[in-house]
C-alpha cells in the first residue's frame, strides 16, 4: 500500500475537496476514488468525456482529474469545456492524468489548459499537495 500512496500519511488533515475523476480505466478511477474518500474528500467517477460533462452539469466540483485519452473525445476537450463553463459552475482546479509525462503527452496544449499534470501511477502525496494548496 505504501507504493500506491507514495508515502502519504492518510491521517494528515486536509480540507475536503469535491473531485470529479474522468478516466476510462474503471479500476484505476475507482481506486483513486476510494483513496480520496479515505482522505475525507468526496469524489465521483466518470469513465467517458460525455459522462464527465453530464456530471459537471449536475454537480459542482472543486477539482477535476482528467485522463488525456478517453474513448469518446480527448481529455483536453473536456478541460476546454470545463474552463468555458460559467465561473461559478466549473471546477477551478484541473489536473491532467496520463501514462505519459507532460512533455510526452501534449506539451503546450496541456500546460495552457491544466493547472497540473500527474503521470500514472499517481503519487498520492503529490496529488494531496495539489488538492490542499490554496485555490
Amino acid at each position: 500500500m505504501a507504493g500506491i500512496l507514495g508515502g502519504y500519511n492518510l491521517l494528515e488533515s486536509l480540507l475536503p475537496v469535491n473531485v470529479l475523476i474522468v478516466d476510462d480505466n474503471q479500476a484505476a478511477a475507482d481506486l483513486l476514488q476510494e483513496l480520496l474518500t479515505l482522505q475525507d474528500h468526496t469524489a465521483r467517477c466518470t469513465y467517458t468525456a460525455q459522462q464527465a460533462m453530464d456530471a459537471a452539469a449536475e454537480e459542482r466540483f472543486d477539482a477535476a482529474l482528467i485522463d488525456l485519452t478517453l474513448p469518446d473525445f480527448p481529455g483536453t476537450e473536456v478541460a476546454r469545456r470545463l474552463r468555458s463553463a460559467a465561473a461559478d459552475r466549473g471546477p477551478r482546479l484541473l489536473v491532467a492524468i496520463s501514462g505519459f509525462s507532460q512533455e510526452e503527452a501534449a506539451g503546450a496544449a496541456t500546460r495552457n489548459l491544466f493547472d497540473h499534470h500527474l503521470q500514472k501511477p499517481i503519487d498520492m502525496g503529490e496529488l494531496s499537495a495539489i488538492l490542499s494548496a490554496p485555490r
